[in-house]
């Protein structure tokens, strides 16, 4: 299992990802699940993964493959962020049909896999989007500017209370390591390092504002004690049930 998410400002857009790809009695292991594509002042495009850890590399190892090559088709020649989320998709498919034909539709496992796409190309505006193990795309709205992949549900709470389209992206980052910290906390197979990413507007550069947690890193400790201190604060000033009970007597 695992937990990533984007957000689409005004300034930019923000990732943020774990990093456990095991969770055992026995074994803990880890695997970066931000991948990074750049051509400086031409375009930046971040790929975030979730879901069969063998469909997810052999993706990525493609689109690598691609452009070493240089495929007929391949992220350098997008006109758009949404072509190469078309591109992703497809690659996605057919590592999938790869394990349904070596082991048919019972092999035993699931070879699916979910990316998040986002980033700009040079005369077009950023782009977020979320690729389904089927290949096809959703993007983000203003109602709700954010996409998650994984294990959503935990982290969800505070997106929906703090992300807005104009929130700052410096409150956005923490709020993003404080949405997958809180996942963390409910679900073991969620785990460091994390990894956050803020990508500029316009900047056409791939790492303006990046750093990697540890899970002993002191910022990290920081923001676990704050946050609990600052619910239970928040739970012990919510108001009693003394005038509800009042209107029972």
């Amino acid at each position: 299992m695992t937990y990533c998410l984007a957000i689409a400002l005004e300034d930019g857009l923000v990732f943020c990802s774990d990093s456990r790809t095991n969770a055992g009695a026995d074994r803990v292991s880890s695997y970066s699940k931000m991948h990074r594509f750049s051509v400086p002042y031409d375009r930046s495009l971040v790929l975030l993964t979730a879901g069969n850890l063998a469909t997810s590399q052999a993706v990525v190892s493609q689109i690598q493959r691609d452009l070493e090559q240089d495929a007929e088709f391949n992220i350098l020649k997008a006109s758009y962020v949404s072509d190469v989320a078309d591109y992703v998709g497809r690659l996605s498919v057919e590592e999938q049909g790869k394990y349904q034909e070596q082991g048919g539709p019972n092999a035993g496992f699931n070879a699916a896999a979910t990316f998040i796409l986002g980033g700009q190309i040079k005369g077009h505006s950023p782009e977020l989007y979320m690729i389904y193990p089927e290949g096809n795309h959703i993007t983000a709205s203003d109602l709700h500017p954010y996409l998650q992949i994984g294990e959503t549900k935990y982290g969800k709470p505070i997106l929906d209370r703090i992300i807005r389209p104009e929130t700052p992206f410096e409150t956005a980052m923490r709020c993003a390591i404080v949405s997958v910290d809180s996942t963390m906390r409910s679900n073991a197979t969620v785990g460091p390092p994390l990894e956050c990413l803020f990508y500029r507007k316009d900047s056409l550069q791939p790492n303006e504002r990046y750093c990697k947690l540890e899970e002993h890193h002191p910022y990290l400790a920081e923001v676990r004690e704050s946050w609990d201190d600052s619910i239970r604060s928040a739970f012990d000033n919510l108001p009693t049930l003394d005038a509800v009970f009042a209107e029972d007597e």
